[in-house]
């Protein structure tokens, strides 16, 4: 039995509540998720959980376990994250999630030229919408827009963008130009749905709009804008290209744009990875503040 990897499987199984997630989050299979915290109570001699049909539970000696366990485990990576702090070649694997379309166009070249330079590196890096617990799926950072629950986590900021209303010159010659947003009732609207609905921001309100399409994702909704099926209010960093084309021609210029911080977010250590620390270091100098695909068009 490997002790450390034992006592690493207990605490995940114990942190979860559950053999299956803690497989996942560990990347091993279930079986021997359990077999190593059945050798690590064969090596105590004691009892560390109950488990019944439906959940798990500590016994006493499992909660007291499972205290000093995390202390050593939380020493270990300190230790770990100190050295490859004052590491001039760093290794190892970095994991990172981010949301789609941003990620493909912002995210996702900077990691490519990360992992030229750090050629010791792994980086698993998956993008997608929805808000991913970085705890429970082993993720290291998280590039995040908008607003952010209360957590755990800690939040750096890199940079931001606006939300802009923007139409093809098709659409707008045919159905004419909003000039105030209560003219937005008679247009065709194009809305990004989310958990919590397509309702249109403005300055910390919510405003229902109507419209023949709505999608969870941007590039659905730009691509829907510049064939002239309605207005779409989208983040500058999907339309830069579209507007600097001609495609789109943003709309109610003088109402002042929502703007979203973008943030990394990682788990709380007190030494922060150096791998971590020196990708958001390169987000933050790529990006910029105000950001490269504002500044392009001059915001």
């Amino acid at each position: 039995m490997n002790l450390l990897d034992a006592m690493t499987a207990f605490v995940r199984v114990a942190e979860l509540g559950s053999y299956t997630r803690a497989a996942k989050a560990l990347d091993l299979s279930r079986t021997r998720i359990s077999r190593q915290v059945i050798e690590l109570e064969e090596h105590l001699g004691v009892r560390l959980l109950q488990r019944t049909t439906r959940r798990l539970h500590l016994t006493e000696a499992g909660e007291r376990y499972l205290a000093r366990a995390q202390g050593i485990l939380q020493s270990l990576e300190e230790a770990e994250a100190e050295v490859d702090s004052g590491a001039t070649e760093m290794r190892g694997r970095l994991r990172l999630n981010g949301p789609m379309s941003f990620g493909t166009r912002y995210l996702a070249p900077l990691v490519a030229r990360f992992m030229v330079e750090h050629p010791a590196l792994e980086v698993r890096l998956d993008l997608n919408d929805r808000r991913v617990d970085l705890l429970e799926e082993g993720y290291d950072l998280a590039i995040r827009i908008g607003s952010l629950p209360d957590s755990s986590l800690v939040a750096r900021r890199l940079t931001r963008c606006r939300l802009l209303l923007c139409a093809s010159p098709g659409y707008l010659a045919e159905h004419g130009t909003p000039h105030r947003l209560a003219d937005l009732a008679r247009h065709r609207c194009l809305r990004y749905r989310t958990g919590g609905g397509g309702d249109w921001q403005f300055d910390g309100r919510g405003l229902a709009v109507r419209g023949p399409l709505e999608s969870n994702n941007g590039d659905v909704l730009t691509h829907a804008a510049e064939a002239g099926l309605g207005i779409a209010q989208q983040p500058s960093f999907l339309v830069t290209e579209s507007i600097a084309s001609g495609r789109l021609v943003p709309v109610l210029t003088e109402q002042a744009p929502v703007t979203l911080d973008i943030h990394g977010l990682y788990p709380a250590r007190r030494h922060l990875p150096a791998k971590v620390e020196r990708f958001l270091v390169r987000l933050a100098e790529a990006w910029g503040d105000p950001p490269c695909w504002e500044r392009e068009m001059g915001l």
